[in-house]
């Protein structure tokens, strides 16, 4: 799967995101979708440069962001190990029934080994000084700039 910002292939999707908690290296965020195509949100996360934590199929597997330390590998490795799969969690999923055309919600608490790795992060987060800026600048077009900017307000 792939973004093709001009429109020339695939079908058309949005995300919207907000940042919930940022823990240095690491943020937590918040994604609302407007379509629901297969692998949305991690597809999107990747093309902004932040696919998500531990999600082997689209480069979150692998320290991006962070200190050279061996320490913070182990931590990050730690992190992988509690939770072996992408971090994401659906708390709230809606449908309109296909049967009944009544509209269908459904609400779940986050799962333990997410909020573990939450938890650390956290953790981490607060007894941690930063040695380089967390910043960074990716290729955009204008529109996802546009974007970028919208949702860090």
């Amino acid at each position: 799967m792939d973004v093709f910002p001009d429109g020339s292939q695939g079908k058309h999707a949005v995300t919207h995101w907000k940042v919930l908690e940022r823990f240095g290296y690491v943020t937590l965020v918040e994604c609302r979708l407007e379509t629901g195509r297969t692998h949305q949100i991690r597809v999107h996360m990747k093309h902004i440069g932040h696919p998500l934590f531990n999600d082997a199929t689209y480069g979150g597997d692998r320290i991006l962001k962070g200190t050279t330390f061996s320490k913070y590998k182990q931590f990050v490795q730690n992190c992988f190990n509690i939770m072996p799969r992408q971090a994401l969690h659906a708390k709230c999923l809606g449908f309109v029934h296909p049967t009944t055309g009544q509209e269908v919600f459904f609400d779940s608490d986050i799962a333990p080994d997410m909020q573990a790795v939450i938890d650390r992060w956290r953790n981490y987060a607060i007894h941690k000084e930063y040695e380089e800026p967390v910043d960074v600048t990716y290729d955009l077009t204008n529109r996802e700039r546009q974007s970028l900017q919208s949702n860090k307000k």
